[in-house]
C-alpha cells in the first residue's frame, strides 16, 4: 500500500500489545459479551504519544477484497446478499467475518470475539478494506481491545455508520487513518449511495454536497439536488471533517475516545429521538465546549425526530427550533437536511480530510482526496 500521501499533523497514540492478546483480557462473563475492564483498561496506559501525519488508505479497485466485520450487533447472510452482489459487479471480492449470522443477546458475539474478528481483518494481508455489517450497539465495548498501532500500520479503509461512529472516530484520532462514514454492508445500495461510495473510496475525486442540480460533467466534483437542505445559520467555514451519530458522540464524552472538534466541520445525524432529547444532547456538546470549537456544523436528515407528543406534558419545540436555539451563539454556518446517516440514499463522508461548509450556498465540499 502507498503510505506516502499524508495531510495535516495529528497525535498518534500507540500501545505495545498484539491484537491477538484480546482473548487474554476477557472476563468470565463471555456469554454476555463482557470484558474485564480491570485488565483491559490498564493496558491503555501503555499508549505512547508521538507526532505523525494523517494517513490516506489505499483506494479500492477491481481485484480488491473487502472484509465484512460485525463489531456491534449481528447481521445475517441474507441481509448481506445485495452488498455481495454489488461488490461482484465491481469485481471486488468479499470475505465474511466469523461472527456473521451470530448473536449473543443484542451483540453479534462476545466483546473479545468481536475485537479479534476486526483485528484479524486488519492483520490479514489479503483484505484491503473493512465494511461493518450493521450498527445496532456494541462498538464502544471493544474500543479498549483494539491495537491502534497495528491499525495504522495496515492503512485500510474502514466504513460504517450509526453505532460504528465510535469506531470511526477512535481509529481516525488514535491511528491517524482517514475513516469513512458511509453505508454498512446491510444498507440499501441504490444508485445514489453506490455512486457516492465509488466517488470517495474508489477514486481520487473531491466531493460536493449541495442543493444545485446534479453535475457529473466535472470529474473532480460530485453534487446533487435536495430541496430539504435548509440554512440554519449562514456563513462559510473550513476545517477537518469529523462526526457521525449524535447519540454515539455524546456517549463517548469524558473518555479517551471522545471527539475532537477543534477547528472542525462537524457533521451529525440521528434517528428516533424526540426534539427535547436532541436538545439535551446538543446542549451536552455545548457544555463540553465541543460546539464552540467547530468551524461549521452540517446536519443530516434527523429521521423520525419530530415531536410525537408522547413523552412531554407541554407542546414541544420543533426539531428545527431546537437546532436553531442550540447553535444560535456559535457564529458559524449550520446547515440541516444533508443525506447521510439513517436515510435510504446516503453520502459517504471521510473523517480526517479538509472540508468547506457553505451555509449561504447550502453545500458541503470535500477539498482533498480521502484515499491514496
Amino acid at each position: 500500500m502507498d503510505r506516502t500521501k499524508h495531510t495535516d499533523k495529528i497525535v498518534l497514540q500507540r500501545r505495545g500489545f498484539l491484537g491477538s492478546a484480546a482473548s487474554a483480557i476477557v472476563a468470565p462473563a463471555l456469554l454476555l459479551g463482557g470484558i474485564s475492564k480491570a485488565k483491559a483498561y490498564p493496558m491503555l496506559e501503555q499508549l505512547l504519544t508521538s507526532s505523525v501525519t494523517t494517513l490516506l488508505p489505499s483506494a479500492l479497485k477491481a481485484g480488491s477484497t473487502i472484509g465484512i466485520a460485525s463489531p456491534a450487533s449481528g447481521v445475517t447472510h441474507q441481509e448481506l446478499k445485495d452488498f455481495v452482489e454489488v461488490c461482484r459487479n465491481l469485481q471486488i471480492e468479499v470475505k465474511l467475518g466469523r461472527n456473521v449470522s451470530k448473536n449473543v443477546g443484542y451483540l453479534s458475539a462476545p466483546d473479545a470475539d468481536r475485537a479479534a474478528e476486526f483485528m484479524d481483518f486488519i492483520q490479514d494481508p489479503s483484505v484491503d478494506a473493512i465494511v461493518c455489517g450493521r450498527g445496532g450497539y456494541g462498538v464502544m465495548r471493544i474500543l479498549p481491545l483494539l491495537d491502534y498501532s497495528a491499525i495504522r500500520e495496515a492503512g485500510k479503509i474502514v466504513m460504517g455508520f450509526s453505532d460504528i461512529t465510535a469506531l470511526l472516530i477512535a481509529i481516525n484520532q488514535m491511528s491517524g487513518i482517514v475513516t469513512f462514514h458511509g453505508p454498512v454492508a446491510s444498507s440499501t445500495f441504490d444508485e445514489f449511495t453506490l455512486d457516492a461510495v465509488k466517488s470517495i473510496i474508489m477514486s481520487n475525486q473531491s466531493l460536493e454536497i449541495g442543493n444545485s442540480s446534479a453535475d457529473f460533467t466535472n470529474a473532480s466534483t460530485y453534487s446533487f439536488s435536495d430541496s430539504r437542505i435548509t440554512t440554519i445559520h449562514p456563513g462559510i467555514g473550513r476545517g477537518r471533517l469529523t462526526g457521525g451519530n449524535l447519540s454515539m458522540i455524546v456517549s463517548t464524552l469524558g473518555t479517551r475516545y471522545e471527539i475532537d472538534t477543534k477547528g472542525a466541520i462537524l457533521f451529525l445525524e440521528e434517528i428516533n429521538e424526540e426534539p427535547y432529547k436532541i436538545d439535551r444532547m446538543l446542549t451536552q456538546l455545548w457544555l463540553a465546549g465541543k460546539l464552540q470549537e467547530c468551524k461549521g456544523i452540517a446536519l443530516g436528515n434527523f429521521r423520525n425526530c419530530e415531536p410525537k407528543g408522547l413523552s412531554i406534558s407541554n407542546p414541544s419545540f420543533s426539531l428545527i427550533k431546537v437546532i436553531e436555539h442550540c447553535t444560535a451563539d456559535l457564529g458559524i454556518p449550520v446547515v440541516y437536511g444533508m443525506p447521510f446517516g439513517h436515510v435510504r440514499s446516503k453520502m459517504t463522508l471521510p473523517l480526517g480530510v479538509t472540508a468547506e461548509l457553505d451555509g449561504n450556498g447550502k453545500s458541503l465540499r470535500i477539498l482533498n482526496s480521502a484515499v491514496g
